[in-house]
């Protein structure tokens, strides 16, 4: 009989938390938030597309578009978990434990035409690099400053 040895790695830290209210255009910033099977509970896309349950953004997106003078605050992305780890290399099936909760990369994010409305050239310039989606593999709840690891097995 054999068995898997899993491991986990820190890779980084969440820095913010955002979701998104019914009928509201502004991002909400959060000290926690609770998911479960469906997504993350108040999110207005709660139960929507398990597979885009959470959006995670790297801080280094934010630095690029700062590199070009595109100053947005933290959240226009409409990321969920903004973390100081660039996980967007990372292949689908790859899981992340962060709080309580266990997710999973499950597709790297596409670009949204609401970005352009920030700047024309936000679209091209994070076409690789403004996100990736997991889904929740196991609830509980993650907050600001948690660690983010990458399970290895």
């Amino acid at each position: 009989m054999s068995t898997i040895n899993t491991s986990m790695q820190a890779v980084g830290e969440i820095l913010s938390l955002f979701i998104s209210k019914e009928g509201s255009k502004t991002r909400i910033c959060k000290e926690s938030i609770t998911l479960d099977a469906l997504g993350i509970i108040e999110d207005k896309y709660h139960n929507t597309n398990i597979d885009r349950s959470i959006l995670i953004t790297s801080l280094s997106s934010y630095t690029l578009a700062k590199s070009k003078q595109i100053q947005m605050p933290y959240g226009s992305l409409g990321e969920n978990l903004l973390i100081d780890y660039n996980p967007y290399a990372l292949a689908e099936g790859r899981q992340l434990r962060i709080g309580t909760c266990m997710l999973e990369i499950s597709q790297n994010c596409t670009m949204c035409d609401h970005l352009s409305n920030i700047d024309e050239r936000l679209p091209e310039l994070l076409k690789d690099d403004r996100g990736i989606f997991a889904k929740v593999l196991e609830k509980g709840e993650i907050k600001l400053g948690d660690t983010i690891y990458l399970i290895n097995t």
